[in-house]
């Protein structure tokens, strides 16, 4: 035998050992290879995660800045907000359903590329507009050995004449933050869904989940450092470097200031544009991974047994299909997906349940802001330090729940029914962690009876400051010795000051105490003692729902992939990404933000009329408006999960009777073949001719 083999190959027998040596070497090598393959496309994809996830919770976490500094309402950071999705809409469809075909590691590279550009556009408005003005009484003093006295007999001549009007039509500039945030969703959009599919193409079916879930779990450590990088900047004042830091009299605790939101974007661009490299250097497909003893009866059950249940499992895109044979595709394709009933009730269910939590989410560290009356700076640590680790945490815990108890489709959806659940109750519990509102002169009290908080308009002119020349609109707030916050030195009597800037000290102001003896600091009064004994609660509260809901992300994840055919996967993907996109990422920011708007007490006001950003809140109403729009929106998610559960459990049962069907029919068939065989062989025939070797062949 040793000696046939050599002659046939041409080569002594001595060497047929390194021969086989170096073959099984090129194997080894191409498996590293492969394993290589898709662990760097792995690692890759995580980054990608991670960079849009740090630019768009880095977004969130700038709310504040930009309606301060571009002095808009909260709806108007909505649309902002929005637009991100908005990119997402004109290009999702056809990317999640021609991209699937293409090279999707490369069609991400060039997502990433955009999204970086897009986030470097954000930041452009604060190298085109002026400096940031902010109100303020203090500046009559800054080139000034004397300080003049806040409450006037008279209004001066330069008081009347307001700042170059010109100036405010650089606040347009927010559209460019608009325009960028468009482009930023244009380039996220081939990143989730091909880079899941993808991933679920070529691994196994018990790794894809926990491969999958690592993926989220990345995505969602990406805000840590978002919010992380947000509480940065907020500290920072935001024209650091072209103004000098011993002339600002505000501090970030101050309603008016402005932090360095300009700053963060540059540093997530950068973190966006080196994502794009590694996908640059991918392949496009990876061989289907399986055992060999696997493939070997796919090969021999292909020809007798159809929609076998191995073969269901992957789909590779068939890459010489053209252009227009795709798009002629692409309509059937789409009306077959939306004729699935257990994945529209899923698309219904997502959709309201997102808008939820992205209105939640949105103006989440705001109202920490408002509410317990923390700093921007704190909210954004706080948010990424504790909130967002423990999302991460309970990401990656139900990715491996879903491994280790082995969950199938319909455990996956009780699952993450449950964790959900179980998050909404906690949730309730936000309504009873409530701070009281803060006392302002004029705007929840009224001068006479500064011991009752009220919400009706109050006027802000009284005998105590009725010989004062002050402006209704001005929001320079000082703090009381008596703990009342007034709208300015001149509202609140103030007849001399000493000092500069915010240690600025008004004394002689005769709304204050009796006989006007008292003083007010520069500020608003922070009174926080029953917020700080409560706020410990909230973060605790906040720490445990986040964890239980997130719980439930993977399983989730893993319905929407199992519940419908592989040829299906990347369109389901992109268009459950469309829909969520179009119906809550659009939409959720937008009315939430106008009914936060509503209760508003004080509008600032713009240098040429008209309001600006919100001063202060009625923290009462802010509670309710923002917790229970949040939760009735999950209420009527959980009403729509019964059909759906009766729906996937019909789904459950035909399948399982197809299978049992098409096995059947496979058996008998392969029995016949095998009979068919044993004749052959028993038969008088030479058996080991060339000729009936190749009928035999071809009968097999």
């Amino acid at each position: 035998m040793c000696t046939n083999c050599a002659i046939q190959i041409n080569l002594p027998c001595h060497e047929l050992p390194q021969i086989f040596f170096f073959l099984f070497d090129l194997e080894s090598f191409k498996r590293i290879k492969e394993a290589s393959n898709i662990f760097i496309f792995l690692v890759a994809l995580s980054f990608a995660y991670f960079a849009k996830a740090l630019s768009g919770s880095y977004m969130k976490s700038t709310i504040t800045q930009l309606e301060r500094r571009f002095d808009i309402p909260s709806y108007l950071i909505g649309v902002i907000d929005g637009s991100f999705e908005i990119g997402n809409l004109l290009v999702i469809a056809f990317v999640s359903y021609f991209g699937a075909k293409l090279h999707r590691p490369k069609i991400i590279a060039m997502g990433c590329v955009l999204m970086s550009i897009g986030t470097f556009i954000i930041a452009l408005p604060h190298f085109l507009i002026g400096r940031y003005e902010y109100e303020t009484s203090v500046r009559w003093v800054e080139n000034s050995t004397l300080s003049p006295a806040p409450c006037r007999a008279e209004q001066s001549t330069g008081d009347c004449l307001h700042t170059d009007c010109e100036s405010e039509s650089n606040l347009s500039m927010w559209i460019y933050v608009l325009l960028g945030n468009v482009l930023r969703g244009i380039g996220e959009t081939p990143v989730q869904p091909l880079g899941i599919s993808y991933i679920d193409d070529f691994t196994t079916e018990e790794n894809a989940a926990l491969y999958i879930g690592c993926v989220q779990t990345i995505s969602v450590v990406g805000p840590v450092f978002g919010y992380l990088l947000g509480s940065l900047c907020a500290k920072i004042y935001v024209d650091i470097g072209f103004v000098k830091m011993e002339t600002i009299t505000i501090t970030p605790d101050d309603s008016r200031w402005v932090g360095a939101w300009w700053l963060g974007y540059l540093v997530a661009g950068v973190i966006t544009l080196l994502s794009a490299i590694p996908f640059w250097f991918l392949p496009r497909s990876l061989p289907v991974p399986g055992p060999h003893f696997q493939r070997k009866d796919n090969d021999e059950q292909k020809g007798f047994i159809k929609d076998h249940p191995h073969l269901k499992k992957k789909y590779t895109a068939d890459e010489h299909t053209g252009f227009i044979e795709m798009a002629k595709d692409f309509i059937p394709t789409l009306r077959t997906l939306l004729a699935h009933p257990v994945y529209l009730i899923y698309l219904c269910v997502t959709v309201i349940q997102l808008n939820s939590l992205i209105g939640m989410v949105t103006y989440k560290p705001k109202y920490i802001e408002q509410h317990f009356r923390q700093s921007a700076s704190k909210a954004n640590f706080l948010m990424g330090v504790i909130n967002i680790p423990a999302v991460a945490l309970g990401m990656f815990s139900g990715g491996l729940l879903m491994k280790r108890f082995k969950l199938n489709i319909m455990g996956a959806a009780k699952f993450a029914f449950s964790t959900s659940l179980i998050g909404y109750v906690l949730s309730m519990f936000f309504f009873a962690m409530s701070c009281e509102n803060a006392k302002v002169a004029g705007v929840t009290l009224s001068y006479d009876k500064i011991d009752e908080i009220s919400y009706d308009k109050h006027s802000l002119f009284t005998a105590c400051n009725r010989d004062c020349v002050c402006s209704s609109n001005e929001w320079d707030p000082v703090c009381g010795e008596n703990g009342i916050t007034y709208l300015s030195p001149c509202l609140a009597g103030c007849s001399t000051s000493a000092g500069l800037r915010n240690n600025t000290v008004f004394s002689n102001c005769s709304c204050i105490g009796v006989g006007g003896n008292l003083t007010a600091n520069t500020g608003q009064c922070l009174e926080k003692d029953d917020c700080d004994s409560m706020f410990p609660y909230f973060l605790a509260l906040s720490v445990i729902t986040s964890f239980i809901i997130s719980l439930g992300g993977t399983p989730g994840y893993m319905l929407l992939i199992r519940c419908i055919k592989p040829e299906l996967k990347s369109l389901a993907l992109g268009f459950h990404t469309l829909a969520t996109r179009t119906l809550a990422g659009i939409p959720a920011p937008i009315y939430f933000g106008a009914i936060i708007d509503t209760t508003c007490l004080r509008w600032g006001q713009k240098k040429c009329g008209g309001i600006g950003a919100c001063r202060i809140y009625n923290t009462t109403a802010y509670r309710i408006a923002y917790l229970g729009l949040t939760l009735s929106l999950r209420t009527v998610s959980f009403i729509i999960c019964i059909p759906g559960f009766i729906l996937l459990g019909r789904q459950l049962k035909k399948e399982e009777q197809d299978a049992i069907h098409a096995l059947s029919n496979g058996g008998t068939e392969l029995e016949a073949l095998r009979k068919e065989e044993c004749v052959i062989l028993n038969s008088d025939q030479p058996l080991h001719t060339p000729e009936n070797s190749t009928d035999r062949h071809t009968r097999l």
